[in-house]
């Protein structure tokens, strides 16, 4: 059921991210804002030609090698461990569902495309992808802190089993 399952709602997360990217480039001119939820949330359409942050700017070879390392890596031990915690498989979804989203901006457009921009304090724009990757990687460390070991999950032992 899993292996049916995890790619439809990885599709899914994709799809979303995808047509709020489309809806901002046909509804908001570039560097142009409006208004999304007042005094918390605005709509800031930018064109990001690096990393989080625009670190690395005009690496796109770059960033498409790292994006294709990290996604097939992180679908390998999504594939191995889908039968594992709730919380392990949740953060590799989201991370595969973000670096995907991205790395479709970046095959098709060349650039990523960011819009939402925060009203209640200076943070760099950032886009559905974003949070998907943010949230995704915050849940790994999670659960690999507090609880990959409860969970039967322990590397060191692995090895040292395996020698």
């Amino acid at each position: 059921m899993k292996k049916i399952i995890l790619p439809a709602i990885i599709g899914l997360l994709i799809a979303l991210d995808q047509w709020v990217k489309f809806y901002v480039l046909e509804t908001i001119a570039l560097g142009e804002t409006k208004s999304f939820i007042p005094s918390i949330l605005s709509l800031t359409y930018l064109q990001n030609y690096g990393a989080a942050f625009s670190i690395l700017q005009n690496q796109q070879w770059f960033f498409i090698l790292v994006t294709v390392v990290i996604i097939v890596t992180a679908i390998r031990y999504l594939i191995k461990h889908r039968d594992d915690s709730w919380l392990l498989v949740l953060s590799l979804v989201l991370i595969i569902s973000g670096g995907l989203g991205n790395f479709i901006d970046r095959l098709r457009l060349g650039y990523v495309v960011d819009m939402f921009q925060t009203e209640f304090m200076d943070f760099a724009v950032f886009n559905v992808a974003d949070s998907y990757l943010t949230v995704g990687v915050v849940l790994l460390f999670s659960y690999m802190m507090f609880f990959e070991e409860k969970n039967g999950v322990n590397h060191q032992n692995r090895r040292r089993s395996s020698r």
